[in-house]
């Protein structure tokens, strides 16, 4: 069984509990406008141009991005921090991209690790099958699970899709007993409204680009309702569920975009102000 793997991150420490290596598997079927893993979205790998400067010459080299490899072989590479997984209570999170986009080498990935007594994490958008979910939930230990915009409209509008087959797959790994733990991103103009003055910032202007569906202009959902309307949801999950993280948007892969080629219509977008990001999760982490 082979994959496509675009990164390995050792010693991570905010991808679950304890100290973990996270895997990168390409490939994505959603596209957030504000990705921090662009590269990760085309599911084959791909070359990009690096560009480096060695005294006053500079210099362009293509680098590849994503390289194939066999579950053995990504198994040696995560073996060797074993040790550290096992006395930090840590283990192996698999991310992308979406993991569940190769859901046979996910599932295989899991099972390897499983047989190791290594502790997995998948974080996920949780737009996949529910053959594919269900798959991977008996060698799962720990589900991060990423709800971004409650309203469906404006889901498809930033992020390609629609977000019905990720809140009935939410339910689903719910109503299984899965371990769950809930991620939202936290941008400002878009998944949570703050005023200008408390960033300092302009916010996202929603009336550029053109939007994902055809045929119409963005939705006229405002973001000043999306965070209450998020836990809303969430209410009836919340004695079930592992934690809810509110997540900072960071600029930090702008270079990304401009080795892409890509537009970053979220370039110069800061994040939340300290103050406003503790005030946020004083609400509603309660």
């Amino acid at each position: 069984m082979m994959g496509i793997v675009f990164d390995i991150k050792r010693f991570a420490v905010h991808d679950g509990p304890g100290i973990r290596t996270t895997v990168f598997l390409k490939g994505c079927p959603l596209r957030c406008r504000w990705c921090h893993n662009p590269e990760s979205m085309e599911a084959s790998p791909c070359r990009l141009p690096k560009t480096y400067q060695v005294g006053t010459s500079t210099f362009t080299e293509m680098e590849a991005v994503g390289s194939e490899m066999s579950v053995e072989e990504l198994m040696r590479e995560l073996r060797k921090e074993k040790v550290f997984m096992e006395e930090s209570g840590g283990g192996v999170t698999f991310s992308g991209g979406e993991p569940l986009f190769q859901p046979s080498f996910l599932k295989e990935m899991l099972v390897a690790c499983k047989a190791e007594r290594i502790h997995t994490v998948v974080d996920t958008s949780g737009y996949a099958s529910s053959t594919a979910l269900d798959s991977v939930i008996p060698f799962t230990d720990l589900f991060l699970f990423d709800l971004k915009i409650i309203d469906s409209e404006l889901h498809l509008h930033w992020t390609g899709v629609g977000n019905s087959i990720i809140l009935a797959n939410f339910d689903r790994l719910i109503s299984a007993g899965a371990r769950v733990r809930v991620r939202i991103p936290l941008i400002p103009g878009l998944t949570v409204a703050v005023e200008e003055n408390e960033l300092g910032v302009d916010r996202v202007r929603t009336e550029t680009p053109e939007p994902a569906h055809a045929g119409s202009g963005p939705p006229s959902v405002s973001a000043s309702g999306n965070l209450d309307a998020m836990f809303n949801f969430l209410e009836p999950y919340r004695d079930r569920l592992d934690g809810i993280d509110l997540l900072p948007f960071h600029s930090t892969a702008a270079h990304k975009y401009e080795r892409l080629g890509l537009h970053n219509e979220f370039k110069g977008h800061k994040s939340l102000s300290s103050d406003v990001l503790k005030s946020l999760r004083e609400k509603y982490n309660r």
